[in-house]
């Protein structure tokens, strides 16, 4: 079984642009928990208050399959263990776990920590001795171990060895900057196997090569049975490991047993992203929208007919879906496929998917274009086949802009009336310019009768000049793309008003939001 740590919460958190409240640590240890991690590297509980404040509230919640991790670095020079500051901090964050990491390169040793050789080798066996006599279980994280290997071999494996004989239970290989490549990760990983037989050897890997996924594989292949990473590779410089790429390489295509339930992968992807507020990028292996989507006429036909053609796995099994991109290169049987999983009733023979198509090609030729957005598309289909009924009818909209503003700055203002079952609510909203007061009036207006739209908000707004010639009165397509809690989802709008375009691609959204929740009933 290969054991699985992620750092999601430390090493994660010092890439560029995050920044975890406590309530978001809780949030992700939990996640991650529930796809069943066997350790989650949670914090330094002394680098800074929040995490000692993490590590306070942590101890209330029960966890099922994963262990919390302290993470820090070995004692100093001069104190012992026992009274160093770092080490105590590790112990009163209470974890059943740490992590402990300790200089493998002599590089480090000499100009950064200005200490001699065997002083580090102390300083490492020291810390590890304390910390298993207080109970805890301790991984090893041998820092730039790989970079010290080349310079030193038996330094390097000295530092491995020292953890080992202080009763580390993994030692863990780092490539800190990154740099390593696939064959030379698995030569010195076997030789660090074959050197400790009866060691668990572990991999951590940064991608500043773009290659940390390759190296884990690799690294696991040459015999090491412990991978850490972060859950969708975000992390210092280039990121981390990719867990969500690494874990299905090991476990569907090397035949690996791993931590966690695969078929969860897409889901926990997609809340740590949500509550890291970052995007997962449409092509990013396994988890990505875009994964398993389809857009060649060629390749669609040869999926609907034998899926293993053009999709390496099933996308089930990592909790994805595969999608059919509706576009000119895409052909009449990926239209009626992408129908079907809308109306499964309609075949190529119906009268309403001979409607459904004619439709598609007049508002192609307007300038819609289908295939990013797959809500606009699903509530085309419904209204034509007659199974959607609209959540509410505007009936009226004003926008207005005044320059210079009483604020001092370009103040747009908006005015909306709508109908839901008969009754009346007119709004009025202020905005960043009139798309976005239109957005807030709606919504406030609509927010009476549907208090769910609370939970949902515009992550993406495109704009696109369709025939340039005309200059300011050319005809724009507006996309929009809108997330909530557990999905997101991408509308359409084509006028040569910039404002109706954003009004009918923002209608779409909301009543695509709301036949979710329907749905859901």
């Amino acid at each position: 079984m290969i054991s699985v740590l992620d750092s999601t919460l430390r090493d994660g958190a010092q890439g560029e642009g995050i920044s975890f409240s406590v309530s978001d640590k809780i949030r992700i240890c939990q996640s991650l928990d529930n796809y069943g991690v066997s350790y989650i590297e949670a914090g330094n509980p002394a680098s800074n208050p929040k995490d000692i404040e993490f590590f306070n509230k942590i101890k209330d919640i029960k966890f099922n399959n994963s262990k919390l991790c302290a993470f820090g670095s070995t004692k100093r020079k001069g104190e012992s263990a026992e009274h160093d500051a770092n080490v105590r901090a590790l112990l009163d964050a209470g974890t059943p776990a740490v992590v402990i990491f300790g200089k493998a390169w002599l590089l480090h040793v000499c100009e950064i920590l200005k200490i001699l050789a065997d002083e580090n080798l102390e300083l490492i066996y020291d810390t590890v001795k304390y910390l298993k006599s207080c109970g805890k279980e301790v991984i090893f994280d041998a820092e730039h171990f790989f970079d010290g290997y080349k310079d030193c071999r038996e330094y390097a494996l000295s530092a491995l060895r020292t953890a080992l004989d202080a009763g580390a239970d993994i030692i863990c290989l780092c490539d800190t900057n990154g740099g390593g490549l696939p064959n030379e990760i698995f030569d010195i990983t076997r030789d660090v196997a074959e050197t400790f037989p009866s060691a668990k050897v572990g991999i951590h890997t940064h991608n500043d090569s773009g290659c940390a996924v390759a190296n884990s594989v690799m690294a696991v292949n040459a015999g090491a049975t412990h991978v850490q990473g972060t859950f969708i590779g975000f992390g210092e410089r280039c990121g981390n490991a990719n867990l969500s790429a690494v874990l299905p390489n090991l476990t569907l295509k090397s035949g690996y047993a791993c931590d966690g339930d695969i078929g969860k992968l897409f889901e926990t992807s997609y809340k740590i992203a949500e509550t890291a507020n970052v995007i997962i990028t449409g092509n990013k292996p396994y988890v990505g929208r875009n994964a398993f989507t389809h857009k060649a006429g060629m390749h669609i036909d040869g999926v609907i007919k034998c899926p293993k053609t053009f999709e390496h796995i099933d996308p089930h099994t990592v909790g994805n879906e595969r999608k059919f991109l509706i576009s000119e290169v895409a052909g009449r049987g990926a239209v009626i496929s992408k129908i079907n999983q809308i109306a499964p009733d309609l075949n190529k023979n119906s009268p309403q998917t001979a409607e459904i198509l004619n439709k598609l090609k007049e508002l192609e030729y307007l300038g819609y274009q289908f295939e990013g957005a797959d809500a606009s598309f699903e509530l085309l289909v419904k209204k034509i086949i007659g199974s959607y009924k609209p959540f509410f009818i505007l009936k009226f909209y004003k926008t207005m802009g005044e320059f210079p503003s009483p604020e001092g700055e370009l103040h747009s203002a908006a005015m909306i009336k709508v109908d839901v079952d008969g009754k009346t609510e007119i709004s009025a909203a202020t905005g960043n310019g009139p798309v976005n007061a239109l957005d807030n009036a709606l919504r406030r207006a609509l927010s009476v009768f549907y208090p769910v739209l609370g939970s949902m908000y515009l992550s993406d707004y495109k704009v696109r000049v369709l025939d340039q010639n005309n200059a300011t009165a050319s005809t724009v397509r507006v996309l929009i793309e809108t997330t909530d809690a557990t999905d997101s989802w991408t509308t359409i709008g084509v006028s040569n008003d910039i404002i109706e375009a954003s009004l009918t691609a923002l209608i779409d959204s909301i009543e695509y939001k709301l036949s979710k929740e329907v749905n859901k009933k």
